[in-house]
């Protein structure tokens, strides 16, 4: 109640004394999401993780990660700068195309330097653009793979992602095996998905077939989020031995675990594995619901692979044993 209003006290100062305008939402900004898209929700860890000393982040500051525990850094093996004098394909494979993504999705995914570049601030943006009453092009987007495989029997991705939020947009930071590879037998790691603004995160692994033979070979767990659109961190960690056959996964959010699941017999080798970012729209995920006009950005504060996660192996080992398994799909 005193910040709110000493922030008003403040305005009416700026105002009266130094004729200072209101700030006005840039062009370019995504456009404002309806509050009803945004319900009033709460992270919900594991609570046997609370008992275990991890503090929840509840994100009522978006930008103080109250989650995030301090660990000493670990210096990653790779690590894109995204700094803006460089093309984007220098990391990144700029997947192209219209043709619905295997989801009937509604964009067309360009190299088009209006979808996906670096920002003078050293963020990845990859932009999704709706134009519903355009002649043509009317929802343009990127899909960027990592030219970097995870290259490791065990280690962490991780990325520090502002997310859009709104009807009909899907962005995504996951992971499907190098090419040549078969979909969804060699595996599929999805570490952050929201769609249609239901502000839920949905931590999977897929492989096997979509069949009633194979519907026990899928892995989720929905987190829901507060305020899905501010900063998060989103970390993914295996560990598996030598040769590529078994072993054992974690997914976190903002360094606290929400699923855990074993690596499954017949997917390829983790290391092999590739970062996807991408923005979709509409499709059958998003119940065929198609973007406002506007623009929606997935913003790349930091990306990531590491030779083991922050705090070691040996808090790797305490989050399996207090982490929900992920269940499989209904």
């Amino acid at each position: 109640m005193l910040r709110r209003l000493l922030k008003k006290l403040l305005r009416r100062i700026r105002k009266k004394f130094f004729n200072v305008p209101e700030p006005n939402v840039a062009a370019s900004d995504p456009p404002p999401v309806n509050h009803s898209n945004k319900p009033e929700t709460q992270f919900n860890p594991n609570p046997q993780c609370e008992a275990e000393n991890h503090e929840p982040n509840h994100h009522h500051e978006p930008n103080h990660h109250h989650g995030i525990h301090h660990h000493e850094p670990i210096l990653p093996y790779w690590q894109p700068h995204f700094d803006p004098s460089i093309p984007t394909h220098t990391y990144f494979e700029q997947e192209t195309g219209a043709h619905g993504w295997g989801n009937n999705e509604a964009q067309m995914y360009t190299q088009n330097l209006a979808n996906s570049f670096f920002t003078s601030d050293n963020k990845l943006v990859v932009r999704a653009i709706s134009q519903p009453d355009a002649a043509e092009n009317k929802y343009t987007s990127a899909r960027l793979v990592s030219r970097q495989t995870l290259a490791r029997d065990r280690g962490c991705v991780t990325a520090s992602l502002t997310a859009p939020s709104a009807p009909g947009i899907w962005p995504a930071f996951w992971m499907l095996p190098a090419k040549p590879s078969t979909w969804p037998v060699d595996g599929e790691v999805d570490i952050c998905e929201l769609w249609n603004g239901n502000a839920i995160n949905h931590s999977c692994v897929h492989w096997g077939h979509y069949n009633d033979q194979d519907k026990e070979k899928h892995r989720v767990i929905e987190t829901t989020m507060n305020a899905p659109t501010a900063l998060h961190q989103y970390s993914f960690v295996w560990d598996q031995a030598p040769g590529g056959v078994g072993g054992r996964m974690l997914w976190y959010i903002d360094e606290c675990p929400v699923m855990r699941a074993s690596i499954p017999d017949g997917i390829r080798p983790m290391r092999d594995f590739q970062i996807i970012l991408n923005v979709a729209m509409g499709g059958n995920v998003c119940q065929d619901r198609l973007p406002a006009e506007g623009v929606y950005d997935l913003v790349v504060h930091d990306l990531k692979l590491m030779d083991e996660p922050q705090g070691g192996w040996a808090v790797f080992n305490r989050d399996w044993e207090c982490t929900v398994e992920g269940h499989p799909m209904a």
